[in-house]
């Protein structure tokens, strides 16, 4: 150091990062580690965070849906019907399988919907037996301010993380997605 460093000498101490910090789920595996000493606590560490975390992450969008006037799952069925493109219109059936919702769950939602103004129903003009369920204009109005601030709250939600830990979290959240779903499509066989 030269006479006019002002910096000590001393180690600095490092800056605790979020991962060092102890939280809720740190304090639950401590507990059964006391009480369950031969079980083996560790899936605890990411499931009882993923549970947490999806809370907190539903709460967070909540409250940008509830801005424009609408619920999650509103948004969803708007969502559905922009990506599928142009007339965005789809029928009851092909929002079903793309939601993964059932046909009774769908038919209310498109009702809601409707009673709302941002979607309609009408005759398929080739098979009077299929309707199909189309994003109005006002629909589509509201879905745009939605959309435009749920982007930024995602970003929002996201800033705290390097692009490195972006990284490795979508990496493993999409192995876990894989492993569950093909678990899930053995265990129905």
């Amino acid at each position: 150091m030269t006479s006019g460093d002002t910096r000590s000498s001393a180690p600095q101490e490092p800056v605790p990062t979020a991962t060092d910090r102890h939280d809720a789920v740190d304090t639950y595996i401590a507990q059964w580690a006391r009480e369950r000493p031969h079980m083996d606590m560790s899936p605890m560490a990411i499931i009882g965070r993923l549970s947490r975390l999806a809370v907190q992450l539903q709460l967070r969008l909540d409250r940008v849906f509830a801005e424009f006037g609408l619920q999650s799952w509103e948004f969803d069925v708007m969502a559905t019907l922009v990506r599928s493109g142009e007339p965005h219109e789809l029928t009851p059936g092909e929002l079903d399988r793309t939601m993964m919702i059932s046909s009774g769950t769908t038919t209310h939602r498109i009702s809601k919907l409707e009673q709302r103004g941002f979607v309609t129903r009408r005759r398929d003009g080739d098979d009077k037996r299929v309707v199909r369920v189309r994003l109005t204009d006002a629909g589509r109005e509201v879905f745009d301010a939605a959309h435009v601030a749920h982007m930024v709250n995602e970003r929002a939600i996201l800033a705290p993380m390097s692009d490195e830990d972006r990284t490795g979290l979508l990496k493993g959240l999409k192995s876990l997605l894989s492993a569950v779903a093909i678990q899930s499509a053995v265990e129905r066989g």
